[in-house]
């Protein structure tokens, strides 16, 4: 019977997912299942009877002295993460449990310990922590953006009523492009994509000309082009612009004007309508926004322009400082 349940216990340690490794008193290596070798890098006839610091890094060599010293008095020692080091030389983050292997007698001979690989724990726990860094930083600037439409926009409201409903329609339009945003985590959202979620609330808008190559835009970027559409949207509507054919948002990358690198154009061209000339007033909230704090936000210049029967809006700004920088 003795002999079956360690013959169980046996099958066990070497079956288990986790690598299982004991060492005697002394620190040396006395048992190393198949885990251990997955995880570590050694076989079993290459660490055994090897001292533990065979896969402890220089600087973790103090935390095998202090568990060895709470082992002797009788201490528990609690469930811990710490790191180990692989066959290659690799730094391997692990979760591990220790426990004291005691003789017949009742005295400490040694101690086992289970190690769990947490690698990819960790790397998701650094990705969560970048992840909410970077929103935290969109949101603080979105904060930003959302008091300075409240400000311009009770400026030049001349009602209540007034204020309430272009209040909401901006602050939607910031939050159509969240929506984008949270549907891939952050990651960037295609331009075409951006500019047709922008466009599909208003029905009128169905037959503007949309081209211009693939490029995905990072978050500041998409919250800035978003705004930026919306706002083109709405003059367009209040103008008469988007009652007419010839509406198109194009876009294109080109060399640098220095050279160095290259640099993006987004292009917004509608007819140029009785009331056009108000467009280029600098007085307005739109004006604020298409011509300061978006490029601004872009490191980039936009400006209105009259020719050929079209207005135009143009923003410029360093193709780095709109698309998704590629790891």
């Amino acid at each position: 019977m003795k002999k079956h349940t360690e013959e169980r216990l046996a099958a066990i340690v070497e079956s288990s997912f986790d690598a299982i490794v004991s060492k005697d008193l002394s620190g040396t290596i006395v048992s190393w299942n198949k885990a251990a070798e997955r995880m570590f890098g050694y076989r079993e006839h290459e660490a055994v009877g090897k001292p533990i610091y065979l896969i402890v890094p220089d600087d973790k060599h103090d935390e095998e002295t202090l568990i060895l010293a709470q082992l002797k008095r009788g201490e528990r020692i609690d469930t811990f993460e710490t790191i180990r080091r692989h066959h290659d030389g690799r730094r391997i983050p692990i979760s591990i449990t220790i426990s004291p292997i005691k003789s017949r007698a009742g005295k400490l001979v040694g101690s086992s310990s289970i190690a769990r690989d947490i690698t990819q724990a960790k790397e998701t726990e650094r990705r969560l922590h970048l992840l909410m860094r970077e929103v935290n930083h969109r949101v603080k600037n979105q904060y930003a953006v959302v008091l300075a439409v409240i400000r311009q926009t009770a400026m030049r409201s001349a009602s209540v009523g007034e204020f309430e409903a272009r209040i909401r329609e901006r602050v939607m339009a910031l939050s159509h492009s969240h929506d984008l945003l949270s549907q891939v985590d952050w990651a960037g959202v295609e331009l075409t994509q951006l500019v047709s979620h922008q466009l599909k609330t208003f029905e009128m808008m169905q037959s503007v000309n949309v081209s211009g190559p693939d490029i995905t835009l990072d978050a500041n970027a998409v919250l800035n082009i978003g705004m930026a559409i919306h706002e083109l949207v709405m003059n367009s509507i209040r103008f008469g612009a988007a009652e007419k054919q010839g509406l198109s948002v194009t876009w294109a990358v080109m060399p640098a004007h220095d050279g160095d690198g290259q640099r993006f154009e987004l292009k917004w061209a509608e007819p140029a309508v009785e009331y056009a000339d108000l467009l280029l007033q600098e007085d307005g909230f739109g004006a604020l926004v298409l011509c300061r704090l978006v490029p601004s936000a872009l490191s980039g210049r936009a400006a209105w322009s009259i020719h050929g029967g079209l207005i135009e809006w143009t923003l410029h700004a360093p193709l780095s400082a709109v698309q998704v920088t590629l790891p």
